[in-house]
């Protein structure tokens, strides 16, 4: 009687018969797998015996080398097509991720566990010793490879920016018919890099500010892209009021032809800032001067001489014709002298000591023994306590 036992096609010799999942396994490289990544043999394929097979079994597959791209700046790691920030002291972690992404087991390998020791051989070397085991065809199987890792400093393309003084925008903070004060310098910077900080904490890596300088008529801030020019100047006119203005300008084209734009944004502060005392040009009532409260929108004020509301009509907006007299901060304690009635009080005029009578405001504390006062050309007027405002 024939012998209906399957032959190894290699060396000849028999092969025992295996069931179960052992019997659909082989390291033949035709073939489809099935869902469990065991492949299935191909019709007319034979298996081969145990230590054929095992002759040509490499439990795992490790590349010669690995190179990692690390920026010598910021420490950045170049992972497919982008640069990524890691925030690592050193690139030992960076390593073992690295070898892990390109080590591969055989997919007939079961039960695998694996371990690495790295070796720091050297500051742009780690030598990484990986401990493989697993089971195949019902046999323990070990394996044991070193991998070396080559740490290669580069420039990322962010840092490659900031080191050239690239910029997409600029953002121009100026002021109408006055210069920005040091509070609005100050907060326009604050304004730049916190917009920054929050675009970076997203893990955007275009986001940054090449430079902050200021000139004699205000503040220029040269942002990374259109984006942070358009924030920081949206957040100026919410915070102080004003308008704001964006011009392109052409400067190059990449390559892939396309036109790259400068965009400019021009902030324009309101001329009258929260503090200042102005007088209306035109002010047909003539109640008197206005201490300015908000300069967002339409500008809003308190008369200093009877303390009512006031606001600018829509067409004058946050500039109305007027001139200023001074700010709150320039008021001067003086004493008051009498209060004559519901709308004078008497005070001593600060610089010529002889009492006065000047109008009440609304604020006006009838039980204060010394004001704050302001004299200007246009007459000797209370103002409200700093404190209170």
């Amino acid at each position: 009687m024939a012998d209906s036992r399957a032959f190894c096609p290699r060396c000849g010799d028999p092969i025992a018969d295996r069931s179960g999942s052992d019997a659909t396994e082989s390291a033949a490289p035709s073939g489809d797998a099935d869902e469990r990544g065991v492949r299935e043999p191909a019709a007319g394929e034979t298996d081969l015996c145990r230590a054929c097979y095992f002759d040509d079994f490499e439990f795992v597959d490790a590349p010669q080398q690995v190179d990692v791209r690390v920026c010598a700046r910021c420490g950045a790691v170049h992972r497919g097509q982008r640069w990524v920030d890691v925030g690592a002291d050193d690139y030992t972690d960076v390593a073992i991720e690295e070898v892990s992404d390109a080590l591969g087991v055989h997919v007939d390998a079961e039960d695998v566990a694996w371990q690495v020791e790295p070796e720091q051989v050297d500051e742009n070397t780690i030598r990484m010793h990986c401990y493989f085991t697993g089971v195949v065809r019902g046999e323990p199987v070990e394996e044991q490879v070193t991998v070396p890792v080559r740490i290669a400093r580069q420039t990322c393309t962010r840092c490659g920016r900031i080191a050239g003084d690239y910029y997409a925008s600029i953002v121009q903070i100026r002021a109408e018919d006055r210069t920005p004060v040091p509070e609005e310098i100050d907060r326009a910077k604050a304004i730049a890099n916190d917009i920054v900080a929050e675009m970076e904490a997203t893990g955007d890596r275009n986001a940054f500010i090449t430079e902050l300088s200021e000139t004699p008529d205000g503040l220029n801030v040269k942002v990374s892209t259109n984006k942070i020019g358009k924030k920081i100047s949206n957040k100026m006119v919410e915070e102080f009021g004003g308008t704001v203005n964006d011009a392109e300008t052409l400067v190059t084209e990449d390559e892939d032809g396309n036109e790259v734009y400068r965009v400019t944004f021009a902030v324009r502060l309101p001329p009258y800032r929260p503090g200042d005392v102005i007088e209306l040009e035109d002010d047909a009532d003539d109640d008197g001067p206005i201490l300015v409260r908000s300069a967002r929108g339409n500008l809003k004020g308190t008369r200093v001489t009877t303390g009512e509301h006031y606001e600018a009509d829509y067409e004058e907006g946050n500039s109305p014709d007027a001139r200023k007299l001074g700010e709150l901060e320039d008021g001067v304690e003086t004493t008051v002298v009498t209060v004559e009635d519901e709308n004078a009080v008497q005070v001593l005029d600060p610089e010529t000591y002889q009492a006065k009578t000047v109008a009440r405001p609304d604020y006006f504390d009838p039980d204060a023994e010394t004001v704050p006062v302001l004299k200007s050309r246009a007459g000797l007027h209370v103002l409200p306590d700093e404190s209170d405002d």
